[in-house]
């Protein structure tokens, strides 16, 4: 990484999505020791605390399909300000959360920045649905239309403007459980996916060598990793919300952020739904800072 200065930002929050513990994940990455092992490797880490979240809406709010909405517009809109700050003091992002709703923010103040973002969504989803196609109404299930501008007007245009990103800047890398509504999307706006079929089929290194390629064509003036834990197989991160069989390895997961870190694309980067109440012995939050150290350029030898 060109930038060795790095602010982290906790985003301890799980208005996205049901299941209670994911507000933790920002907690149990630093006790796996994620400012030391960055800091072993040269950088300047600054953590910038969590971003406060109200803990006394214990119930989860019905409001529609769209659960929570008012307090995931309010946390977005303020990491989104953070994202910003942090950019201009240039520094390099790095964003713990928390459930996938949290994107939402991480892009929008990203997107003031970057005119030509390049977006590699590592996740066993699409977090594409919308509104009219959740079968849940978890907002964590969304972030990615969201940014695109689809879906709900609060959360679109949180800071003022939608879309964020462009459709053709995108990749999805490890998606597994796809809606038929995402379906529709991904065809309808050519979004470059690389399901766990292509990864099995291709290997690891052909699936980050062409992704790395296709984003350089694109000419993005900025690449950022949003990478769920639950992209790797429940073997390796069993402390996630929404597990799905047959996903990613560990060493893939590995070999992925060695070779973006040799690629130098990344500008910022967010790990999310680390839940410790579901994990054993703190595995899935280990498993997130060993690919973070991987990312910033740890090596093997």
């Amino acid at each position: 990484m060109k930038n060795k200065n790095i602010s982290i930002i906790g985003v301890p929050s799980d208005y996205g999505q049901r299941r209670r513990g994911v507000d933790m994940g920002p907690s149990a990455m630093r006790y796996a020791g994620v400012v030391e092992r960055l800091e072993v490797l040269g950088y300047d880490v600054r953590d910038e605390g969590d971003i406060q979240v109200k803990r006394d809406n214990l119930i989860i709010e019905q409001n529609n399909k769209l659960l929570n909405l008012n307090d995931i517009i309010k946390i977005s809109s303020e990491l989104g300000n953070i994202i910003e700050n942090v950019i201009n003091s240039d520094r390099f992002p790095l964003v713990l959360g928390g459930d996938h709703s949290i994107a939402i923010g991480t892009l929008s103040g990203l997107a003031n920045k970057y005119k030509n973002l390049g977006v590699i969504w590592y996740d066993a989803h699409a977090d594409l649905n919308t509104p009219d196609t959740t079968p849940s109404g978890n907002i964590h299930g969304m972030p990615l239309a969201i940014s695109l501008g689809i879906g709900d007007d609060g959360l679109t245009h949180i800071r003022g403007y939608a879309p964020k990103i462009k459709p053709e800047n995108i990749i999805i890398i490890g998606a597994r459980s796809v809606d038929p509504g995402e379906k529709e999307l991904i065809k309808q706006l050519g979004i470059k996916v690389y399901s766990m079929h292509e990864i099995d089929r291709l290997g690891m290194t052909r699936v980050m060598e062409e992704s790395i390629a296709y984003l350089k064509d694109k000419q993005v003036d900025g690449v950022h990793l949003s990478l769920d834990l639950d992209a790797l197989d429940p073997l390796y991160t069993p402390g996630v919300g929404t597990p799905v069989p047959g996903g990613i390895t560990y060493r893939e997961s590995h070999l992925a952020m060695e070779m973006l870190e040799e690629a130098d694309i990344i500008t910022s980067a967010e790990f999310v739904e680390v839940n410790p109440i579901l994990d054993e012995r703190n595995k899935t939050a280990n498993t997130a800072v060993a690919l973070m150290g991987s990312l910033f350029g740890e090596k093997l030898i």
